[in-house]
């Protein structure tokens, strides 16, 4: 929320008190921007809100409230009130234009809140198995999860990162065995790849690799013998090609945590155990099961067959407790679409632990289809299987892919346009928002004579004030971004504000040598709006270029 509206929520919550001697608290009245700007700067419905309450028609309830609400200490020029009881608000020119001082003193730390409060909340997102590329899936994970983070800490959260290496399942020993035998072949060793094998040419350059630094030493040793070592240096060399790849999208983690890990330390069996003295678990057919049609599961799960070996949830619902016990508030995982019937049982499990549901949030990822040439892309000039995240940031940049995903709520199909995000015209979103921060740049250098203005009485135009309430909705975006965790928000946003400065641009003359009071208090218009620019791209983790 921006100043603004918490000045205009103050005196409505005032106006209702005196005029009804009913308790209504700021946080009751409503403010909304209308859609037509003729309405005013903002509107409230608090009139038609408060009709069953004070059992009056709710204009003449907005009547009251008009003739109550002290518009000198909100900032009001004027009220009105239209249709069935709506008040429009037009703000006064200051009021609005106080917003380029707030920026400039800020800067980098403009759109910061305190609406997090400091709750730490773990995010948990690509996780992908480090067994070849990263495909468009894990790409639209990173970079709405990354987004989510960044906003989340904008708004006061204390936010960590987390990236969960599944490196103890049959896929890593499948690829242990596949990069074995690629290098057996490199070897001139006849060797079939296994059945379930990974065929992507990755793991060819990789045998060559080991091949270059190794001679063929390991060649002539017992498959058997020799299976461990193409594992872990399988593992360790997709690990880093996974990281260098992220690297190259602006994603990074703060923590990296194995499975394997998670049964070394022991946290498995501890997390069975507590499972066990909490009732929550019952042995059946050999098997031990959990409990999880009582939290709304479809069926009970089993948690270790009757092999004695532990199911894919096992080690899953130990790694999530371990988040809790390193005193989380809150997780949240970004979860593919093929995993969307996996958060009923992981929930159960939270709650069976003996947790609330809500300690969990699961955020679906819907796949993107790849279109290029106004065709579905699939072919990837490495994997052969589907495009890689290496390949479209080759393609497009990582701003451009980074901005696409993020610009859909990510639970939605979308189709990803190649060759729009390559495009260097205003039909590109992410162009149309860096161009307006690099014409933002260019105005301040061709002006930089020019002492930026501390007062904006002379900020009245139309197309400056609008500019001006764009800015002040700033904050508010952020916070509601972070809150609903959809980086889409912010991209509207910055589509607005640049349409906004555009806007501004095209009917205001900002460096007029005749004029330069006001060319002074319209060039710190202009720092205000680079400032947010910059604040905007940054949230979603798309550079802000100075030159274009």
């Amino acid at each position: 929320m921006n100043q603004i509206e918490e000045k205009l929520k103050a005196s409505i919550s005032q106006a209702v008190e005196e005029a009804f001697g009913i308790s209504f608290s700021a946080g009751e009245a409503a403010i909304e921007i209308p859609k037509d700007k003729s309405h005013g700067d903002y509107a409230t419905n608090t009139a038609m809100r408060l009709a069953k309450v004070v059992k009056q028609n709710p204009r003449m309830i907005a009547e009251t409230l008009v003739s109550k609400i002290n518009k000198e200490a909100a900032g009001i020029e004027r009220c009105e009130i239209a249709g069935p009881g709506f008040i429009n608000f037009t703000m006064k020119s200051d009021s609005l234009s106080n917003v380029i001082k707030t920026v400039l003193e800020k800067k980098d730390e403009y759109g910061c809140s305190d609406t997090g409060k400091g709750i730490k909340i773990n995010l948990e997102y690509v996780s992908a198995n480090p067994t070849g590329d990263l495909h468009p899936g894990h790409a639209r994970g990173a970079a709405n999860g990354d987004a989510c983070a960044r906003l989340l800490k904008m708004a006061g959260f204390d936010v960590t990162r987390e990236y969960y290496v599944n490196d103890a399942g049959n896929q890593i020993d499948n690829m242990g065995k596949s990069l074995q035998a690629r290098y057996l072949q490199a070897c001139g060793v006849e060797c079939e790849m296994p059945e379930d094998g990974y065929h992507g040419p990755d793991l060819i350059h990789m045998a060559e690799t080991l091949k270059a630094e190794y001679g063929e030493s390991m060649a002539h040793k017992d498959k058997q013998e020799t299976l461990e070592f193409f594992r872990e240096k399988g593992l360790v060399m997709e690990l880093d090609k996974l990281k260098r790849d992220l690297a190259l999208f602006n994603v990074e983690f703060d923590v990296w945590t194995s499975e394997r890990s998670i049964y070394a330390r022991g946290l498995v069996e501890r997390a069975v155990n507590t499972l066990i003295e909490q009732g929550m678990t019952y042995e059946a057919e050999g098997a031990l099961w959990l409990k999880t049609t009582q939290f709304g599961d479809d069926k009970d799960r089993v948690l270790r067959r009757s092999n004695g070996a532990y199911t894919y949830l096992t080690p899953d619902i130990a790694y999530h407790l371990d988040k809790l016990d390193r005193g989380y508030d809150r997780l949240v995982n970004f979860f593919g679409a093929d995993h969307h019937g996996y958060i009923t049982r992981l929930k159960a499990a939270i709650q069976a632990l003996g947790y609330a549901s809500d300690k969990l949030d699961v955020d679906i990822i819907q796949m993107a289809r790849m279109i290029k040439d106004g065709e579905e892309f699939k072919l990837s000039k490495r994997s052969g299987k589907s495009v890689a995240l290496r390949d479209l940031i080759e393609e497009a940049g990582a701003d451009a892919v980074r901005y696409f995903f993020a610009s859909r709520a990510a639970d939605t199909q979308m189709d990803f346009d190649i060759d729009m995000a390559k495009k260097q015209s205003n039909e590109n979103p992410v162009y149309y928002a860096q161009y307006a921060h690099a014409r933002m740049c260019s105005i301040l250098s061709a002006a930089s004579d020019i002492e930026i203005a501390d007062s904006y009485e002379l900020i009245t135009h139309p197309k400056e004030l609008a500019l001006c309430r764009q800015l002040n909705e700033f904050s508010g975006v952020v916070a509601d971004a972070a809150v609903t965790r959809m980086p889409h928000k912010m991209c509207n946003y910055i589509r607005a504000l640049a349409q906004n400065f555009h806007s501004f641009y095209a009917d205001c003359k900002v460096v007029d040598r005749d004029n330069l009071a006001l060319s002074s208090q319209r060039l710190a218009l202009v720092m205000a709006a680079k400032m947010t620019m910059k604040n905007a791209l940054n949230s979603i983790g798309v550079s802000a270029p100075e030159r274009m």
